[in-house]
């Protein structure tokens, strides 16, 4: 029996990638903002390529405040490109 891969769509480009390709941006209980490199965090997640053009065309079109739920500040999303590009 074939095991299956679990698939998650990226914000930014729209197109469906394998889970643990994709990084995790969550919410916390307390509507903290960070990335979830682990994919572990408790809370409500939205996913992204590693890619740093994904990350801006989700965020211009406010593609994380509609996922999570609520409004993130400028910082917050400056914060998380930052580590993106850390990660790369």
């Amino acid at each position: 029996m074939v095991k299956k891969i679990p698939e998650r769509k990226c914000l930014g480009c729209m197109e469906s990638f394998p889970k643990s390709t994709l990084v995790r941006v969550v919410r916390s209980a307390e509507g903290e903002i960070s990335l979830d490199l682990t994919g572990k965090k408790s809370g409500r997640g939205a996913y992204i390529c590693k890619r740093a053009e994904c990350l801006k065309k989700a965020i211009k079109a406010k593609r994380f405040e509609r996922a999570l739920d609520c409004t993130i500040p400028d910082e917050v999303l400056e914060g998380l490109q930052k580590e993106l590009e850390e990660t790369e």
